[in-house]
């Protein structure tokens, strides 16, 4: 008898990847200025990125290139706080835009992959389904080297998260029903869309991500535990 087949979607930063040990180096590289905290400044870059794509989507307006939101996300933060050109170069906001894209994985993340694409009772189609351009989703996956089968970004599916057509889009492509079919994130939102449409949902506690929001202990998986995410994607 074959094995089974079943997919995973994966989130990818945040949830794959830990962008703010990504991002740190470059941004303690960058002038010092009494008002910048470089962790400071990254939390507040990525949660001003969250909120400029949650009112997008909610204007029901076009995705737009992620490079250019992270930009205009940066400015602004850093107009706040009193930062110009002069400062901080044209060359050196880009660099941080395009740093982005260069991402290291969570230290569960190849581990528990390497085991599902080794288990010999289920096929399991390991899928990225993220929002971002297709270019950013490649240089992560190259500078990770996390072993996906492929990528789906909102750009080459042409909808975002959480817009349920977005997931079953994604179950399409793959010729999967909903309940061979498991979204995995480190967003509560995410995962709220995902299920809405019949998929089944794993959340996955990190630190960076989902600050604030409270989170029942017993339903997440920990940091840094591969063999939970692997025990947790074959119940």
């Amino acid at each position: 008898m074959p094995p089974r087949q079943r997919a995973i979607f994966f989130d990818l930063m945040g949830t794959c990847c830990d962008w703010l040990s990504s991002l740190l180096p470059l941004l303690k590289s960058c002038p010092a200025h009494s008002s910048i905290d470089a962790k400071e400044v990254a939390l507040a870059w990525r949660a001003g990125f969250f909120d400029e794509i949650h009112k997008r989507y909610t204007r029901g307006d076009p995705a737009e290139d992620i490079n250019i939101t992270h930009r205009r996300v940066l400015d602004r933060i850093l107009d706040m706080k009193g930062i110009g050109e002069d400062l901080w170069s044209e060359d050196i906001r880009e660099r941080l835009v395009q740093q982005w894209h260069m991402q290291m994985p969570w230290s569960d993340v190849i581990p528990a992959l390497t085991k599902l694409r080794e288990d010999k009772d289920t096929t399991w189609l390991l899928v990225v389904l993220a929002n971002g351009t297709t270019r950013l989703q490649l240089d992560i996956a190259a500078s990770s080297a996390i072993p996906f089968h492929t990528l789906f970004s909102s750009e080459l599916l042409g909808l975002t998260k959480p817009d349920p057509a977005i997931y079953r889009k994604a179950m399409d492509l793959v010729r999967l029903p909903p309940l061979a079919c498991i979204m995995l994130a480190s967003h509560l939102y995410d995962l709220e869309a995902a299920k809405g449409v019949g998929m089944r949902t794993i959340y996955v506690h990190r630190d960076t991500e989902d600050v604030g929001e409270v989170i029942d202990p017993l339903t997440i998986v920990p940091d840094g535990k591969h063999s939970h995410i692997v025990k947790a994607l074959r119940t």
